[in-house]
């Protein structure tokens, strides 16, 4: 009988045991999928490391001596425990010493920032972390493995007493899924834990070293199927440059860099230079093309660039060493804070255990010394006979646990019997120490070991209070400069064709009825992009929208041709048009604001005939007043009059209009520009965001009409009128006052002169016609400040100062404190010395009337700082 067929006695004689390919391949998959999910990829709950990051804190551990050692040794000693190449060890060793938390890092280990690569393993060096060394190690509670090679015991598991995974966070890509944990801020992360042993329900979202804004609108807790948004943070300079000052996570400069010139070259946004000037801090500064607004590159920047990008976390993670589990970093933030208080109890216990083991030999040690029992082993013939009369001199004094106690038995009790091993302990105690015994400092040594003793019961008694002071030690111990760096806020989604670069221009060819970017030849009509749409209006009443392309033929008699937006409600058409079947001229005004692309629309009346005899766009919905001239042979009286748009209502493409003449007319042509009969533009600023926006978010800025213009005070003590732009951004922490202009307003401000070292108050009308320009109301020296600005017309401020060593306060109506002066006069002193505080007691003041916001703004506090002592005022009120 063969072999195969003795191993498998239901085979028949004669036959052969095949393994088919397919079988094998199969069986070879699932293990190395296995293998690369457990031992390579994924991190495991327990101590939130992979595989060759626990070996290399193993192995740096086992080298630790409080000295830096070479990265190549390190990875070395990690070789023993780990089956892979160095390569794989040493990135693995930089990416967690570039975390600074686990790992302390000497040499060049990389920029982080610029994505420059760490020095070479045999120039740079490591040692654990003071953080390392108290959270993540104890051999007492470690459970232990072999190592690969049979030679050397490696940890199954670290005990880490803190959520490392969510600290570090952690990335993986194994055979049939990934692993994306984000990571979080070492603070916050105490002080929920703190939460959970409490029962309160915990908060914790992702924090990033590069710091950025991230929006947790959709983080779900980290599971599969969140999503967060993370952008960098930009910051304009002035009309020509912009710096980006904190990355998105997972973008280092260069690779940022890379994508916003590619950008450029595709003409989604217009930039003259890029530089990296990252050093400890990131800055790369874009110089913006000429005439391009630096607002709109802002969005421009995070609609087609790295600044903004869309992380979808999965926390996907070894439970038990078993197999892996998709889960929310709220269980794992639950189960490292119970698995912490579960070690910190088995660290009790160990410790309750040797506190006993002392107490209880440094007792038998003090009878056996004080009560002289060494004296009775002196006439013993062997050493079993030692053992007995040191037992029975022991007797004498202690009661063990079994034993109960007696009236009028004054034994000392035990904690456990007297083991042979006690007292071969006691025998080995040597002459000179005995001869040297201080009773007192036995006493004191004991009645400490006591003190211990029953302070270790009374934290296993109350444990979960031991474990809330075990993380606020962390917190108080380590978390200093761990502060949250990545600002959580909401992100508005960016209008790409909103803010795409006009990087094309659209040209049009009216008499062949050609429109596009390619006719350069032609009537140029607007600058564009190529994300744009165009509308056309030809004389015989059709309208069509069409994507812009290089050359596409829209009709002939083009009469109007521009950039159409959908949603468009202000954009208002005005036509006066010839009705072939009656002869009658019809009026009508309309907006599109929806269509299909490419496909024509009548505006006029399709029978033959008819034909557009005036035409104008209005981008604000203004109507102006025409005057029509009729035919000198028609019947009419009244062969020349006016006629005013905004007697009609607007209302759709399709509708028919009103009649303005039944006879023929000769001629259409405009008298009078008009105002806009839509009403004022309300619109809102978000305080977080700084956007202009008419969806109610935020501070309400008032009601624009055609003409009208938007006043900033900045709290740098300039102010600047000019027009209104919705895709303008503001940095509301840098504004005293947004909103409509009012040639009536008068700006009161209080601000410290550095020159005259003193607070003044000052009260001016703004005098100055240029729009669009920043003119300051303060000096210029280094040291004056703006404390507050208002436009309220009847402000009333509190001001804090201080006199000697105290602080006072001062509630002012302004307007009886100085009258209206020039908006260059320097004002009135208030005090002599710098304000300690300033707050303005008003309402936030909305100059359009009933426009108001429903929304009340709140009192604006500046800090100042303090005076010097002994400083003195004279104030009369």
């Amino acid at each position: 009988m063969s072999n195969d067929t003795a191993n498998n006695p239901g085979q028949a004689a004669g036959e052969e045991n095949v393994t088919t390919l397919k079988g094998m391949y199969e069986d070879y998959f699932l293990d190395y999928a296995s293998y690369v999910i457990l031992e390579r990829a994924v991190p495991t709950i327990e101590d939130g490391l992979k595989p060759v990051q626990r070996r290399i804190l193993h192995a740096l551990n086992e080298m630790h001596d409080g000295r830096y050692h070479k990265v190549a040794n390190v990875i070395g000693q990690t070789m023993q425990y780990h089956p892979h190449g160095d390569a794989a060890i040493g990135d693995a060793l930089v990416n967690m010493g570039q975390k600074d938390l686990l790992i302390d890092p000497q040499g060049n280990w990389g920029n982080t920032l610029t994505g420059d690569s760490a020095a070479a393993s045999r120039y740079i060096e490591a040692r654990l972390t003071k953080f390392a060394t108290e959270v993540v190690f104890n051999p007492q509670t470690t459970n232990w493995q072999v190592s690969y090679d049979g030679r050397k015991r490696e940890p199954i598991n670290l005990p880490a007493k803190f959520p490392l995974l969510l600290a570090q966070g952690a990335e993986g890509i194994a055979v049939g899924l990934s692993t994306k944990i984000l990571p979080h801020n070492f603070i916050e992360i105490c002080r929920e834990s703190i939460k959970i042993l409490e029962g309160k329900k915990p908060k914790l979202f992702p924090d990033f070293p590069t710091g950025g804004t991230i929006d947790v609108g959709d983080y779900q807790w980290g599971k599969r199927g969140g999503k967060v948004k993370i952008r960098a943070t930009i910051e304009k300079i002035d009309s020509k440059f912009i710096a980006i000052r904190e990355l998105p996570y997972g973008m280092t400069t260069t690779s940022l860099i890379d994508t916003i010139l590619k950008a450029n070259d595709k003409g989604k946004i217009k930039i003259k230079k890029v530089q990296d000037n990252t050093a400890a801090e990131v800055e790369i500064l874009i110089e913006l093309a000429p005439g391009i607004s630096p607002d709109v590159t802002i969005d421009a920047l995070y609609a087609f660039t790295g600044c903004e990008q869309s992380v979808s976390p999965n926390a996907c993670v070894i439970i038990n060493g078993d197999k892996p589990h998709f889960v929310s970093v709220l269980d794992i933030l639950e189960h490292t804070t119970h698995q912490t208080r579960e070690l910190l109890k088995l660290e009790l216990l160990i410790k309750k255990k040797e506190l006993e083991e002392k107490l209880h030999f440094a007792s038998l040690e003090k009878v056996f010394i004080q009560q002289r029992i060494y004296r009775d082993i002196e006439e013993a013939e062997d050493f079993p006979e030692v053992i007995d009369l040191i037992r029975a001199g022991l007797e004498k004094y202690f009661r063990e646990p079994d034993q109960k106690a007696t009236k009028g038995d004054k034994r000392i009790p035990l904690l456990r019997s007297i083991t042979e091993e006690d007292i071969v302990r006691l025998t080995e105690i040597r002459i000179k120490r005995i001869s040297k015994y201080n009773s007192f400092a036995a006493d004191e040594r004991i009645a400490a070991l006591e003190a211990e003793l029953k302070q270790v019961k009374h934290d296993l008694d109350h444990l979960t209070e031991f474990t809330i002071a075990w993380y606020q030690h962390l917190l108080d111990k380590y978390g200093k400069g761990r502060e949250r760096r990545t600002k959580i806020s909401s992100i508005e989604k960016v209008e790409v064709a909103a803010v795409a670069a006009n990087n094309a221009k659209l040209y049009v060819d009216r008499k062949e009825g050609f429109v596009g970017m390619g006719l350069k030849k032609e009537e140029f009509v607007a600058d564009c992009s190529d994300l744009d749409d165009v509308i056309v209006i030809r004389k015989d009443g059709k309208l069509m929208v069409t994507r812009i392309a290089d050359k596409t033929f829209v009709g002939k008699d083009i009469i109007h041709v521009g950039i159409w937006k959908k949603g468009d409600e202000r954009t208002t058409y005005n036509m006066i048009y010839l009705d072939g079947k009656t002869g009658r001229s019809m009026g009508k005004r309309f907006n599109v604001t929806a269509i299909t692309r490419d496909r024509e629309y009548e505006l006029a009346s399709p029978e033959k005939g008819s034909k557009l005899l005036y035409f104008s766009a209005n981008p604000n919905g203004e109507a102006e007043i025409v005057n029509v001239l009729l035919s000198p042979a028609s019947k009419a009286r009244m062969k020349d009059f006016d006629f005013d748009f905004s007697e009609l209502g607007i209302k759709g493409r399709s509708s028919t209009g009103n009649i303005v003449t039944r006879y023929p007319v000769r001629k259409i042509s405009l008298k009078e520009a008009g105002k806009s009969t839509l009403g004022a533009l309300k619109v809102w600023m978000d305080e977080v965001s700084g956007r202009l926006n008419q969806e109610e978010r935020g501070v309400f800025l008032g009601g624009f009409d055609t003409g009208d213009l938007l006043l900033v005070l900045h709290k740098d003590g300039s102010y600047e009128r000019e027009e209104l732009d919705l895709a303008r951004r503001y940095e509301p922490q840098n504004i005293f006052f947004i909103g409509k202009y009012d040639p009536q307003m008068v700006v009161s401000a209080v601000y410290f002169e550095g020159e005259r070292g003193a607070t003044l108050i000052k009260r001016f009308a703004i005098e100055t016609s240029s729009a669009g320009q920043r003119f300051s109301f303060i000096t210029d020296h280094k040291q004056t400040k703006c404390y507050l600005a208002t436009v309220h017309p009847k402000p009333e401020v509190e001001l804090a100062f201080r006199v000697g060593k105290e602080t006072h306060t001062r509630v002012l109506d302004l307007t009886k404190f100085i009258d209206v002066k020039g908006w260059k006069s320097l004002g009135n002193k208030f005090y002599d010395g710098k304000l300690t505080g300033a707050k303005e007691l008003n309402e936030r003041y909305v100059p359009a009337g009933k426009d108001a916001s429903p929304g009340k703004g709140q009192p604006k506090t500046v800090e100042s700082g303090k005076l010097k002592p002994g400083d003195t005022i004279e104030l009369d009120f």
